[in-house]
């Protein structure tokens, strides 16, 4: 462990429904990854949490055995399924690192694209790191087309200036989760995350990362019922959000 390190404890967590066929590869490379980042002095420990949201495959099964072989790794598990805000709403909770990185269980990046953002996020002195696809023909034209006019309507109603703004890469600081809470129980909280953020005055810096789709299991993030989801909690949350001011810091 370095005591020096910046960064005291990095945590990541996965948001996890059905994800058998990933749970293993991204804890090991998650793991793989902190332990160069250990030895290089970026970070002094870190922990990995999954977040189980009540899976009817053998996710929870192999996540325990993970967690049970690696005090480093920890599982939450759901009673019932709460969807991918609810997972992030309790692994936000979970976490206790001082730098927090969410991202999906099937890796849409290279996990060495970390190390790049912890070093970002200490140059520019940074609160929120937030990545976005720099090819994305892989992921098929409508999900393209849905994922565009999405992020265009984002920035038009509330101004952001995050142009991937439900890309699974968001490193953040702590004083930012405590600060910015959502309350989303859909998949709008990526994009409210960000938008509480930059209303109360937290600089975010964006890197763009090669994308890699998922070739297992099935991402149900254009379905039309998580669509309409999303534009529902946009419509709910535009006031609330609008009223969000900066705080001195």
């Amino acid at each position: 462990m370095n005591a020096s390190a910046e960064v005291k404890l990095l945590s990541i967590f996965f948001p996890m429904w059905n994800e058998e066929h990933y749970v293993e590869r991204a804890v090991r490379a998650a793991e793989d990854e902190c332990q160069l980042l250990i030895g290089m002095g970026e970070i002094a420990d870190y922990e990995l949490v999954i977040v189980d949201d009540c899976s009817t495959d053998r996710t929870p099964e192999l996540a325990d055995a993970l967690a049970a072989a690696d005090p480093h790794v920890r599982v939450v598990h759901h009673a019932v399924n709460r969807g991918l805000g609810g997972s992030i709403k309790t692994g936000l909770d979970a976490v206790r690192g001082d730098v927090v990185l969410y991202t999906d269980a099937d890796l849409p990046f290279e996990m060495l694209e970390l190390g790049r953002a912890l070093r970002v996020l200490r140059h520019y002195e940074a609160d929120m790191v937030s990545a976005y696809r720099l090819d994305r023909t892989g992921e098929g034209p409508r999900r393209a087309v849905y994922s565009f006019a999405y992020n265009w309507l984002v920035q038009l109603v509330f101004g952001t200036r995050v142009r991937d703004i439900n890309f699974a890469f968001k490193l953040v600081r702590r004083q930012v989760l405590e600060a910015a809470r959502p309350v989303s129980e859909g998949s709008f909280i990526d994009a409210e995350l960000v938008i509480r953020a930059q209303r109360l005055g937290f600089s975010i810096i964006q890197i763009g990362v090669d994308y890699f789709p998922r070739t297992r299991g099935v991402s149900t993030l254009s379905s039309p019922a998580v669509i309409r989801g999303m534009l529902k909690e946009m419509r709910q949350l535009r006031s609330e959000l609008a009223a969000v001011a900066p705080v001195s810091r």
